[in-house]
């Protein structure tokens, strides 16, 4: 029978008063429980003030002079790093594409500032966020940016909960959580895609067209992006495009998807009267411009096309117009919001959360 949450508290201060520190890492694997529920204890000891937490080291409070710097504990005997040294754990779904700029954002704040970056991947698998969240803590992580695996960019019914019941400060990243959600009490940073697609409209609508189409997949992007150029369209009076068709009850596999969309777009301009197109993404662009062509859609002439990402859309044999969301500044403000908050803490402050939105940019190619 696992000890009474009093019991092993108890245990946990008398030998942190014994020894003066120790590694919240090495304590969980000495009692036999878990870094993340010796955490959850270390955060409630310290809220009552019995012991000092700073950075993945505990201490009782008469160990630390009341001049030194947060998290001066000196050197860990076991790693050779400063106790202080920060660990942010980061989970992704892939540190390619989109994220590549991302992690590189936030790698370059967390070293900048004497601290450490792990990552941990989920190739959008279901679950996979939560384990590689529980694994970077288990290994010493002292906070957390988190994107994750929210098909829509938001939790679902039921969804998302456990994030806002993680024991160390996690900033969202890429990823919002609607007002009453749990995860709505975190800081997050983001793009705005709604206006990233609404510039996208107001660039069109200022060339002179009247009818503008979105063709997107379902990503956790795509709602977002729906958001702003509806938006945009209403505002600006503009002739509605032909409906998005139904993708059905099954999600299409990617050649259905990509086929769903070329004829989707040769019936917009063949019948629907659009003369222009805001695509998600660069790389579907790129393939669907040569296809549009052979189908007699001429391009730009007959189908004005932005891009959304700016991944490649220079790339193009004519190159694109596009949207790039500022994805290496997300990361680096996602990074600096974290390790704030972390030394907040430290020094026994702990400010409002934050919801940050950044503006994607509109390139105009020639």
């Amino acid at each position: 029978m696992r000890p009474h949450v009093d019991q092993r508290q108890a245990r946990v201060l008398a030998l942190v008063r014994a020894r003066g520190s120790a590694r919240v890492v090495d304590l969980a694997g000495e009692l036999g429980i878990s870094p993340v529920t010796l955490r959850r204890d270390v955060e409630a000891m310290a809220a009552r003030g019995e012991i000092r937490r700073m950075h993945g080291v505990i201490s009782r409070l008469e160990s630390v002079p009341a001049d030194a710097a947060p998290g001066a504990t000196g050197p860990d005997p076991a790693t050779g790093r400063g106790a202080g040294a920060l660990v942010i754990g980061m989970v992704v779904p892939t540190t390619e594409y989109y994220y590549a700029d991302v992690v590189r954002g936030a790698r370059e704040v967390v070293e900048a500032r004497g601290a450490r970056l792990t990552v941990g991947l989920t190739r959008y698998l279901a679950g996979e966020d939560r384990t590689q969240a529980d694994r970077l803590l288990s290994t010493g992580a002292d906070g957390l940016l988190l994107t994750p695996n929210w098909e829509a960019g938001a939790p679902g019914p039921g969804e998302g909960a456990w994030t806002a019941e993680l024991p160390v400060p996690t900033v969202l990243v890429e990823r919002w959580a609607p007002p009453g959600h749990p995860a709505a009490s975190l800081d997050r940073v983001a793009s705005d895609h709604a206006d990233g697609a609404a510039q996208a409209v107001r660039h069109l609508a200022e060339l002179g067209h009247k009818r503008i189409a979105l063709a997107s997949r379902e990503t956790p992007t795509s709602g977002r992006l729906r958001t702003g150029f509806a938006a945009a369209v209403a505002s600006l009076g503009l002739e509605p495009a032909p409906a998005w068709p139904a993708a059905g009850a099954a999600s299409l596999a990617e050649a259905e998807a990509f086929a769903r969309t070329l004829d989707y777009l040769c019936a917009a301009v063949a019948d629907g009267g659009v003369t222009a197109a805001l695509i998600h993404s660069d790389t579907d662009a790129i393939m669907l411009i040569p296809r549009l062509q052979a189908r007699g859609v001429r391009v730009p002439e007959d189908l004005a096309v932005i891009t959304y990402d700016d991944e490649v859309a220079e790339l193009a044999d004519v190159p694109l117009s596009a949207v790039a969301p500022a994805k290496h500044e997300v990361g680096a403000r996602a990074a600096g919001m974290l390790l704030d908050r972390l030394h907040d803490r430290g020094a026994g402050r702990d400010g409002p959360r934050q919801h940050l939105d950044l503006l994607p940019r509109l390139t105009v190619r020639p």
